[in-house]
């Protein structure tokens, strides 16, 4: 068995609480608060950057779908509108005569 000692027994630590100092003199519960403060501030930056909202109702859903598709089909349009160079005339050109990238004359659009 074990012997018996006269020595007084080994002191417990003290229990963790709220008042507790944790780290550089703050207390747990102000640790904690910073760190979900630190959290909920990432959460929210990145729901901002992403913009990352569910859709609740089908018909948002669908509005968000032909938004998309409107967006892509004006930007699919857009690719097929020739540069702004070849619509405009040179100003002190010939007026009826343009002359393109390639040297060639192309007849002016006014």
């Amino acid at each position: 068995f074990c012997q018996a000692t006269t020595a007084p027994p080994k002191k417990k630590p003290d229990p963790v609480t709220s008042e507790t100092v944790v780290i550089w003199g703050l207390r747990l519960w102000q640790v904690v608060g910073i760190f979900a403060l630190f959290v909920l501030s990432i959460i929210i930056t990145l729901c901002c950057i992403f913009k990352c909202r569910i859709p609740r109702t089908r018909k948002e859903i669908e509005a968000r779908y032909a938004q998309r598709q409107a967006a892509k089909n004006y930007a699919d349009k857009l690719e097929t509108v020739p540069p702004l160079g070849e619509l405009t005339e040179i100003p002190g050109g010939n007026s009826h005569l343009f002359l393109g990238n390639s040297g060639s004359q192309i007849p002016s659009m006014s």
